[in-house]
């Protein structure tokens, strides 16, 4: 069940359901639809047991975890800051991560970009190995992970945080600034099946930042990742 709080207000916006799923939320956030930008915060439960976190649109977040939504309110409530920074504060991030027993790597700007007809702009290979470096982190965090290798670097696709598609990338370092990161993150466009795309990207990323919006992709909120603790060795899957 989830709960909204907030009033709502005009706009591209609409008001989040009680009923609303965070995939719900994430496919009309991919459409361009969004929450109320009310200061509100919905809650809703995680979409798995390996994913929890948050996410902030424009004036409005959306925090996934099976926790107590009392306890969630009363801590966004305290916290010492604006409230439509509360659900990113350090302060309250420290307090989730301590009462789930979770960890997270950092705040990742989230990105999606819509699916494209016919064949990607550039050769790729599919790597069909269980042992390749980048299969192997990916299904740390993703389910039906593929992996394709193309001049200059290598795509990953697989589905992560409610069931969406999720894309990384790897340029070859002597392959950098030929846009090959960006003709790798249009591919992952034409690769999904129709569906839409997602990707994590680190804040202070700008290269990655611009390579995605150079490929149609388009910013829609922030989003940190809470990882079991057993399960989150090494470094963020939003290394794009």
């Amino acid at each position: 069940m989830s709960a909204s709080l907030g009033l709502p207000v005009g706009g591209d916006s609409r008001s989040a359901s009680v009923t609303d799923t965070l995939r719900d939320i994430l496919d009309a956030a991919a459409r361009g639809v969004f929450p109320p930008a009310d200061g509100g915060t919905t809650i809703v439960n995680q979409p798995s047991p390996r994913d929890a976190g948050v996410l902030a649109f424009t004036a409005h977040s959306v925090v996934f975890t099976d926790e107590d939504p009392g306890w969630i309110r009363r801590t966004l409530a305290a916290a010492d800051c604006d409230r439509l920074a509360a659900t990113m504060n350090a302060r309250f991030l420290a307090a989730l991560m301590d009462r789930t027993g979770r960890t997270s790597d950092t705040i990742d700007v989230l990105l999606t970009g819509a699916a494209l007809p016919g064949e990607p702009p550039l050769a790729l290979t599919e790597i069909d190995d269980p042992g390749h470096p980048r299969v192997v982190s990916a299904r740390r965090r993703r389910d039906d992970v593929r992996v394709w290798a193309a001049e200059g670097g290598v795509l990953v696709l697989g589905r992560g945080v409610a069931g969406r598609w999720e894309v990384a990338v790897e340029v070859d370092e002597g392959a950098r600034q030929r846009g090959v990161g960006r003709r790798l993150v249009v591919a992952a466009r034409h690769l999904a099946g129709g569906a839409p795309v997602w990707a994590q990207v680190s804040a202070g990323n700008a290269r990655s930042l611009r390579a995605f919006q150079a490929a149609g992709y388009r910013p829609v909120g922030s989003e940190v990742l809470l990882s079991a603790r057993a399960g989150s060795a090494g470094c963020s899957r939003t290394r794009s």
